[in-house]
Protein backbone atom coordinates (compact mmCIF):
# COMPACT_ATOMS: atom_id res chain seq x y z
CA UNK A 1 0.00 0.00 0.00
CA UNK A 2 1.05 3.50 -0.83
CA UNK A 3 2.19 5.84 1.81
CA UNK A 4 -0.67 8.03 3.07
CA UNK A 5 -0.59 11.44 1.51
CA UNK A 6 -1.14 13.93 5.10
CA UNK A 7 1.23 13.58 8.34
CA UNK A 8 1.73 15.28 11.21
CA UNK A 9 5.24 17.25 11.09
CA UNK A 10 8.16 15.28 12.99
CA UNK A 11 10.35 16.50 14.90
CA UNK A 12 13.34 15.58 12.94
CA UNK A 13 15.83 16.53 16.08
CA UNK A 14 17.73 13.08 15.55
CA UNK A 15 20.30 13.83 13.18
CA UNK A 16 21.49 16.11 15.68
CA UNK A 17 22.81 13.25 16.98
CA UNK A 18 25.43 12.82 14.68
CA UNK A 19 27.41 16.41 16.01
CA UNK A 20 28.08 14.97 19.21
CA UNK A 21 31.42 13.18 19.49
CA UNK A 22 31.60 12.95 23.23
CA UNK A 23 28.54 11.45 25.28
CA UNK A 24 27.77 12.66 28.59
CA UNK A 25 29.02 9.79 31.22
CA UNK A 26 31.16 7.95 28.93
CA UNK A 27 34.47 8.04 28.35
CA UNK A 28 35.75 9.02 24.99
CA UNK A 29 38.82 7.37 23.38
CA UNK A 30 41.86 9.16 21.99
CA UNK A 31 43.01 7.95 18.30
CA UNK A 32 46.25 6.15 18.39
CA UNK A 33 48.29 5.25 15.73
CA UNK A 34 47.30 1.84 15.71
CA UNK A 35 43.95 3.19 15.86
CA UNK A 36 43.25 2.07 19.99
CA UNK A 37 43.19 4.80 22.31
CA UNK A 38 44.20 4.90 26.25
CA UNK A 39 41.66 6.22 28.85
CA UNK A 40 41.56 5.74 32.58
CA UNK A 41 38.13 4.04 33.15
CA UNK A 42 35.81 6.06 36.03
CA UNK A 43 36.91 5.54 39.49
CA UNK A 44 39.54 3.19 38.66
CA UNK A 45 42.48 6.20 39.84
CA UNK A 46 44.90 4.18 37.72
CA UNK A 47 45.77 2.06 35.04
CA UNK A 48 44.58 2.04 31.50
CA UNK A 49 42.33 0.55 29.52
CA UNK A 50 42.68 0.31 25.75
CA UNK A 51 39.23 0.95 23.32
CA UNK A 52 39.25 0.49 20.06
CA UNK A 53 37.64 2.69 17.47
CA UNK A 54 35.69 0.87 15.00
CA UNK A 55 36.15 2.38 10.95
CA UNK A 56 35.51 0.67 7.40
CA UNK A 57 39.42 -0.08 7.26
CA UNK A 58 39.68 -1.23 11.46
CA UNK A 59 36.73 -3.40 11.66
CA UNK A 60 36.01 -4.64 15.12
CA UNK A 61 34.39 -8.01 16.63
CA UNK A 62 33.47 -6.48 19.83
CA UNK A 63 34.32 -8.66 22.62
CA UNK A 64 31.35 -11.02 24.92
CA UNK A 65 32.06 -10.76 28.64
CA UNK A 66 31.44 -13.14 31.40
CA UNK A 67 28.89 -10.68 33.25
CA UNK A 68 27.54 -9.79 29.81
CA UNK A 69 26.21 -12.91 27.91
CA UNK A 70 22.87 -13.57 25.83
CA UNK A 71 19.91 -14.72 26.39
CA UNK A 72 19.20 -18.12 26.65
CA UNK A 73 17.47 -20.07 24.30
CA UNK A 74 13.37 -21.06 23.88
CA UNK A 75 12.33 -18.54 26.72
CA UNK A 76 8.76 -17.22 25.92
CA UNK A 77 8.47 -13.14 25.86
CA UNK A 78 7.30 -11.27 29.00
CA UNK A 79 3.88 -10.95 29.33
CA UNK A 80 1.62 -8.40 31.16
CA UNK A 81 4.54 -5.73 30.06
CA UNK A 82 4.94 -2.55 28.68
CA UNK A 83 8.28 -2.97 26.54
CA UNK A 84 10.05 0.67 26.79
CA UNK A 85 11.46 2.45 23.59
CA UNK A 86 14.19 4.99 23.55
CA UNK A 87 14.40 6.61 20.10
CA UNK A 88 14.77 9.44 18.24
CA UNK A 89 11.48 11.92 17.81
CA UNK A 90 8.79 10.45 15.47
CA UNK A 91 11.47 7.90 14.31
CA UNK A 92 9.08 4.35 14.52
CA UNK A 93 5.43 3.91 12.66
CA UNK A 94 2.52 3.96 15.11
CA UNK A 95 0.84 1.59 13.04
CA UNK A 96 3.64 -0.74 13.43
CA UNK A 97 3.99 -0.30 16.97
CA UNK A 98 0.33 -1.16 17.23
CA UNK A 99 0.97 -4.23 14.99
CA UNK A 100 3.67 -5.10 17.31
CA UNK A 101 1.12 -4.89 20.65
CA UNK A 102 -1.62 -7.22 19.35
CA UNK A 103 0.88 -10.23 18.31
CA UNK A 104 2.50 -10.07 21.49
CA UNK A 105 -0.65 -8.50 23.45
CA UNK A 106 1.92 -5.96 25.42
CA UNK A 107 1.77 -2.23 25.79
CA UNK A 108 4.98 -0.32 23.92
CA UNK A 109 6.24 2.33 25.35
CA UNK A 110 8.39 5.19 23.30
CA UNK A 111 10.56 7.90 24.84
CA UNK A 112 12.11 10.54 22.92
CA UNK A 113 15.65 12.46 23.50
CA UNK A 114 16.94 15.58 21.46
CA UNK A 115 20.32 14.89 21.20
CA UNK A 116 22.86 12.32 22.41
CA UNK A 117 24.14 13.64 26.00
CA UNK A 118 20.94 13.22 26.49
CA UNK A 119 20.51 9.95 25.73
CA UNK A 120 23.41 8.33 27.03
CA UNK A 121 23.08 10.61 30.47
CA UNK A 122 20.04 8.52 30.96
CA UNK A 123 20.62 5.36 29.39
CA UNK A 124 23.89 5.01 31.80
CA UNK A 125 22.14 6.31 35.31
CA UNK A 126 19.56 3.30 34.02
CA UNK A 127 16.86 5.76 35.81
CA UNK A 128 14.43 4.35 33.52
CA UNK A 129 14.72 0.63 32.43
CA UNK A 130 14.61 1.00 28.38
CA UNK A 131 14.64 -2.12 26.51
CA UNK A 132 15.58 -1.38 23.47
CA UNK A 133 17.47 2.11 22.25
CA UNK A 134 18.48 3.30 18.63
CA UNK A 135 22.19 4.57 18.06
CA UNK A 136 23.88 5.16 15.77
CA UNK A 137 26.94 3.33 15.03
CA UNK A 138 29.61 5.85 16.23
CA UNK A 139 28.14 5.31 19.61
CA UNK A 140 29.11 1.25 19.78
CA UNK A 141 32.15 1.19 21.14
CA UNK A 142 31.04 3.37 24.01
CA UNK A 143 27.99 1.65 24.73
CA UNK A 144 29.63 -1.85 24.92
CA UNK A 145 32.90 -0.62 26.62
CA UNK A 146 30.44 0.81 29.30
CA UNK A 147 28.81 -2.50 29.65
CA UNK A 148 25.22 -0.50 28.43
CA UNK A 149 24.26 -2.87 26.26
CA UNK A 150 23.84 -6.38 26.12
CA UNK A 151 24.80 -9.14 23.24
CA UNK A 152 22.01 -10.34 20.84
CA UNK A 153 21.27 -14.21 20.63
CA UNK A 154 20.72 -14.56 17.68
CA UNK A 155 18.35 -17.49 17.83
CA UNK A 156 15.52 -15.01 18.25
CA UNK A 157 16.14 -12.71 15.27
CA UNK A 158 15.54 -15.00 12.33
CA UNK A 159 14.55 -12.16 10.25
CA UNK A 160 17.86 -10.61 10.22
CA UNK A 161 18.21 -12.50 7.21
CA UNK A 162 15.44 -10.17 5.09
CA UNK A 163 18.32 -7.11 5.71
CA UNK A 164 21.30 -6.85 3.31
CA UNK A 165 24.30 -9.86 4.09
CA UNK A 166 26.88 -6.87 4.99
CA UNK A 167 24.53 -6.26 8.27
CA UNK A 168 25.46 -9.59 9.83
CA UNK A 169 29.43 -8.83 9.77
CA UNK A 170 29.18 -4.97 9.62
CA UNK A 171 32.89 -3.22 10.08
CA UNK A 172 31.66 -1.86 13.74
CA UNK A 173 29.76 -5.19 15.38
CA UNK A 174 31.61 -7.91 13.72
CA UNK A 175 29.14 -10.60 13.77
CA UNK A 176 26.68 -8.22 14.32
CA UNK A 177 27.02 -9.38 18.63
CA UNK A 178 25.09 -6.37 19.30
CA UNK A 179 23.58 -4.44 17.28
CA UNK A 180 20.89 -4.96 14.10
CA UNK A 181 20.00 -2.52 11.25
CA UNK A 182 17.41 -0.10 11.81
CA UNK A 183 17.74 2.55 8.67
CA UNK A 184 19.72 3.83 5.69
CA UNK A 185 20.79 6.89 4.57
CA UNK A 186 22.85 8.94 1.61
CA UNK A 187 23.40 13.12 2.16
CA UNK A 188 22.95 14.65 -1.28
CA UNK A 189 21.55 18.20 -2.83
CA UNK A 190 17.54 18.73 -2.74
CA UNK A 191 15.94 21.44 -4.47
CA UNK A 192 12.45 22.34 -5.67
CA UNK A 193 12.76 22.84 -9.43
CA UNK A 194 9.56 25.33 -9.59
CA UNK A 195 11.39 27.54 -7.73
CA UNK A 196 15.03 27.26 -8.98
CA UNK A 197 16.79 27.21 -12.05
CA UNK A 198 19.44 24.54 -11.59
CA UNK A 199 21.31 22.34 -13.70
CA UNK A 200 23.97 20.60 -11.06
CA UNK A 201 25.63 18.86 -14.53
CA UNK A 202 26.89 22.11 -15.55
CA UNK A 203 29.10 22.38 -12.56
CA UNK A 204 32.67 20.79 -12.18
CA UNK A 205 31.34 20.04 -9.02
CA UNK A 206 28.20 20.03 -7.64
CA UNK A 207 28.80 21.22 -4.56
CA UNK A 208 29.86 24.29 -5.90
CA UNK A 209 25.95 25.48 -6.11
CA UNK A 210 26.28 25.97 -2.76
CA UNK A 211 28.89 29.01 -3.31
CA UNK A 212 27.22 30.17 -6.36
CA UNK A 213 25.93 33.94 -5.76
CA UNK A 214 23.49 33.13 -8.08
CA UNK A 215 21.51 31.30 -5.09
CA UNK A 216 22.64 34.07 -2.23
CA UNK A 217 19.60 33.56 0.64
CA UNK A 218 17.70 31.01 -1.18
CA UNK A 219 19.63 27.90 0.01
CA UNK A 220 20.14 26.05 3.13
CA UNK A 221 23.08 23.81 4.86
CA UNK A 222 22.54 20.94 7.34
CA UNK A 223 23.22 22.28 10.72
CA UNK A 224 25.11 19.27 11.92
CA UNK A 225 28.98 20.34 11.65
CA UNK A 226 30.24 16.94 10.49
CA UNK A 227 28.03 16.69 7.54
CA UNK A 228 27.96 20.18 6.72
CA UNK A 229 31.87 20.45 6.77
CA UNK A 230 31.87 16.98 5.32
CA UNK A 231 30.78 18.58 1.96
CA UNK A 232 33.37 21.40 2.04
CA UNK A 233 35.85 18.60 1.99
CA UNK A 234 34.07 16.41 -0.69
CA UNK A 235 34.11 19.75 -2.73
CA UNK A 236 37.69 19.91 -2.72
CA UNK A 237 38.12 16.21 -3.53
CA UNK A 238 39.49 14.97 -0.08
CA UNK A 239 37.34 11.79 0.78
CA UNK A 240 38.69 11.44 4.30
CA UNK A 241 35.98 13.34 6.12
CA UNK A 242 37.21 12.28 9.37
CA UNK A 243 40.49 14.19 8.97
CA UNK A 244 42.66 15.50 11.27
CA UNK A 245 45.23 16.92 8.90
CA UNK A 246 45.65 20.78 9.49
CA UNK A 247 45.98 21.93 6.03
CA UNK A 248 42.58 20.18 5.14
CA UNK A 249 40.94 21.27 7.88
CA UNK A 250 41.84 25.00 7.03
CA UNK A 251 40.56 24.66 3.80
CA UNK A 252 37.03 23.66 4.94
CA UNK A 253 37.24 26.77 7.18
CA UNK A 254 38.37 29.01 4.38
CA UNK A 255 35.53 27.30 2.15
CA UNK A 256 32.87 28.01 5.05
CA UNK A 257 33.50 31.35 5.58
CA UNK A 258 33.37 32.20 1.97
CA UNK A 259 30.01 29.86 1.89
CA UNK A 260 28.62 33.13 4.38
CA UNK A 261 30.08 35.93 2.66
CA UNK A 262 28.83 34.45 -1.23
CA UNK A 263 25.57 33.05 -0.55
CA UNK A 264 24.48 33.45 3.50
CA UNK A 265 22.75 29.77 3.33
CA UNK A 266 20.14 29.33 6.26
CA UNK A 267 21.69 26.21 8.93
CA UNK A 268 18.85 23.96 9.81
CA UNK A 269 17.45 20.56 9.85
CA UNK A 270 13.97 21.57 8.96
CA UNK A 271 14.39 20.96 5.02
CA UNK A 272 12.29 17.98 4.99
CA UNK A 273 9.38 20.84 5.67
CA UNK A 274 11.09 23.66 4.83
CA UNK A 275 12.09 23.04 1.18
CA UNK A 276 8.48 21.85 0.18
CA UNK A 277 7.09 24.82 2.09
CA UNK A 278 9.18 27.27 -0.14
CA UNK A 279 11.30 28.70 2.96
CA UNK A 280 13.97 28.01 -0.11
CA UNK A 281 14.74 26.65 -3.01
CA UNK A 282 17.94 24.24 -2.70
CA UNK A 283 19.41 22.82 0.58
CA UNK A 284 22.10 19.93 1.50
CA UNK A 285 19.75 17.05 2.43
CA UNK A 286 19.58 13.75 3.52
CA UNK A 287 18.06 11.41 1.25
CA UNK A 288 15.41 10.40 3.76
CA UNK A 289 14.25 13.99 4.25
CA UNK A 290 14.21 14.15 0.57
CA UNK A 291 11.23 11.37 0.42
CA UNK A 292 9.35 12.74 3.55
CA UNK A 293 9.49 16.47 1.52
CA UNK A 294 6.65 14.97 -0.63
CA UNK A 295 4.12 15.12 2.66
CA UNK A 296 5.10 18.70 3.07
CA UNK A 297 3.85 20.89 0.37
CA UNK A 298 2.74 23.99 0.34
CA UNK A 299 1.82 26.94 -1.51
CA UNK A 300 0.21 24.64 -4.99
CA UNK A 301 3.76 23.13 -5.31
CA UNK A 302 3.56 19.39 -6.52
CA UNK A 303 5.40 16.64 -5.55
CA UNK A 304 6.55 16.35 -8.94
CA UNK A 305 8.43 19.85 -8.45
CA UNK A 306 10.88 18.04 -5.99
CA UNK A 307 14.48 17.35 -6.98
CA UNK A 308 17.62 15.22 -5.20
CA UNK A 309 21.10 14.41 -6.54
CA UNK A 310 23.44 11.96 -4.42
CA UNK A 311 26.34 10.77 -7.13
CA UNK A 312 25.55 7.64 -9.07
CA UNK A 313 28.80 6.36 -8.09
CA UNK A 314 27.81 6.09 -4.51
CA UNK A 315 30.42 8.18 -3.80
CA UNK A 316 29.17 10.56 -1.35
CA UNK A 317 28.12 10.28 2.54
CA UNK A 318 26.51 7.19 3.57
CA UNK A 319 25.11 6.18 6.79
CA UNK A 320 23.15 4.43 9.05
CA UNK A 321 21.29 4.13 12.14
CA UNK A 322 20.97 0.63 14.43
CA UNK A 323 18.90 -1.08 17.33
CA UNK A 324 19.89 -2.71 20.32
CA UNK A 325 18.72 -3.91 23.71
CA UNK A 326 20.01 -2.25 26.63
CA UNK A 327 22.24 -4.06 29.69
CA UNK A 328 18.82 -2.73 31.93
CA UNK A 329 16.09 -4.23 29.69
CA UNK A 330 13.33 -5.54 32.03
CA UNK A 331 11.39 -7.63 29.23
CA UNK A 332 14.80 -8.73 26.83
CA UNK A 333 13.00 -11.51 25.16
CA UNK A 334 10.50 -9.05 23.75
CA UNK A 335 12.82 -6.90 23.11
CA UNK A 336 14.38 -9.32 20.60
CA UNK A 337 11.06 -10.05 19.11
CA UNK A 338 10.40 -6.58 18.67
CA UNK A 339 14.22 -5.91 17.03
CA UNK A 340 13.06 -9.16 14.89
CA UNK A 341 9.13 -7.82 14.31
CA UNK A 342 10.96 -4.55 12.84
CA UNK A 343 13.42 -6.42 10.61
CA UNK A 344 10.68 -8.57 8.76
CA UNK A 345 10.42 -7.15 5.28
CA UNK A 346 6.45 -6.43 5.40
CA UNK A 347 6.59 -4.55 9.14
CA UNK A 348 10.16 -2.68 7.75
CA UNK A 349 8.86 -1.83 4.52
CA UNK A 350 5.51 -0.21 6.38
CA UNK A 351 8.01 2.02 9.02
CA UNK A 352 9.52 3.33 5.93
CA UNK A 353 6.01 4.42 4.75
CA UNK A 354 5.97 6.91 7.70
CA UNK A 355 9.33 7.87 8.42
CA UNK A 356 10.79 8.27 5.12
CA UNK A 357 13.96 6.61 5.94
CA UNK A 358 14.87 3.81 3.98
CA UNK A 359 15.58 -0.04 5.55
CA UNK A 360 18.22 -2.07 4.56
CA UNK A 361 15.87 -4.25 3.02
CA UNK A 362 16.68 -7.23 0.36
CA UNK A 363 12.97 -6.99 -1.36
CA UNK A 364 13.78 -3.26 -1.81
CA UNK A 365 14.63 -1.93 -5.07
CA UNK A 366 14.38 1.31 -6.47
CA UNK A 367 12.32 0.23 -9.04
CA UNK A 368 9.78 -0.99 -6.42
CA UNK A 369 9.46 2.00 -4.23
CA UNK A 370 9.01 4.05 -7.26
CA UNK A 371 6.68 1.85 -8.64
CA UNK A 372 4.57 1.35 -5.80
CA UNK A 373 4.19 5.00 -4.67
CA UNK A 374 6.43 5.52 -2.33
CA UNK A 375 9.36 7.47 -3.82
CA UNK A 376 7.99 9.74 -6.84
CA UNK A 377 10.12 9.16 -9.76
CA UNK A 378 11.73 12.43 -9.38
CA UNK A 379 13.21 11.46 -6.24
CA UNK A 380 14.63 8.09 -7.32
CA UNK A 381 17.98 9.29 -6.56
CA UNK A 382 16.89 9.37 -2.83
CA UNK A 383 16.79 5.52 -2.84
CA UNK A 384 19.61 4.25 -1.01
CA UNK A 385 21.48 1.04 -2.98
CA UNK A 386 23.08 -1.45 -1.20
CA UNK A 387 26.31 -1.39 -3.44
CA UNK A 388 26.47 2.15 -1.25
CA UNK A 389 28.05 0.84 1.71
CA UNK A 390 30.98 -0.64 -0.21
CA UNK A 391 31.53 3.07 -2.09
CA UNK A 392 30.26 5.95 -0.19
CA UNK A 393 32.08 7.39 2.68
CA UNK A 394 31.42 7.68 6.81
CA UNK A 395 31.55 9.83 9.43
CA UNK A 396 32.74 8.37 12.04
CA UNK A 397 33.51 9.50 15.82
CA UNK A 398 35.99 11.83 15.96
CA UNK A 399 38.73 11.98 18.87
CA UNK A 400 38.14 14.09 21.56
CA UNK A 401 40.90 17.24 19.70
CA UNK A 402 40.10 16.47 16.24
CA UNK A 403 36.50 16.80 17.19
CA UNK A 404 37.64 20.34 19.57
CA UNK A 405 39.32 21.41 16.32
CA UNK A 406 36.43 20.46 13.49
CA UNK A 407 34.03 22.31 16.27
CA UNK A 408 35.93 25.50 16.22
CA UNK A 409 35.51 26.15 12.73
CA UNK A 410 31.51 25.29 12.81
CA UNK A 411 31.18 27.62 15.60
CA UNK A 412 33.39 30.38 13.98
CA UNK A 413 30.95 29.73 11.04
CA UNK A 414 27.81 29.96 12.52
CA UNK A 415 28.54 33.06 14.45
CA UNK A 416 28.95 34.70 10.46
CA UNK A 417 33.34 34.71 10.58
Amino acid sequence: MPPRANRRAPMWTRRQLLARAALAGVAVPVLGATGCSTRTPAGSGSGTTQLTIASPDNPVTWPITDDNQPIEDGLAPERNTTLRLYNYADYLAPAVIKAFEEKYDVDVSVSTFNNADEALAKVRSGAVPFDAYFPSYDQIGKLVSAGLIQPLNHNYIPHITDAWPVFTDPWYDGEWRYTVPYAIYTTGIGWRADLVDVDLEAYDNPYDVFWDTKYAGDLAVIDDFHTAMGMALLRNGITDLNTADADQLEVVRTDLLDLTEQTKPKVTITMYNDLPGGQYGLTQMWSGDAVNAQYYLGGGAQKEDLRFWFPDSGKGMVDNDLMVILSTAKSPVLAHHFLDFILEAKNSIANFAWTGYQPPQRSIDPERLVSQGYVPPNLRAAVVREEYFGSGYRLLELPPEVDAAWHQIWQEFKAGG
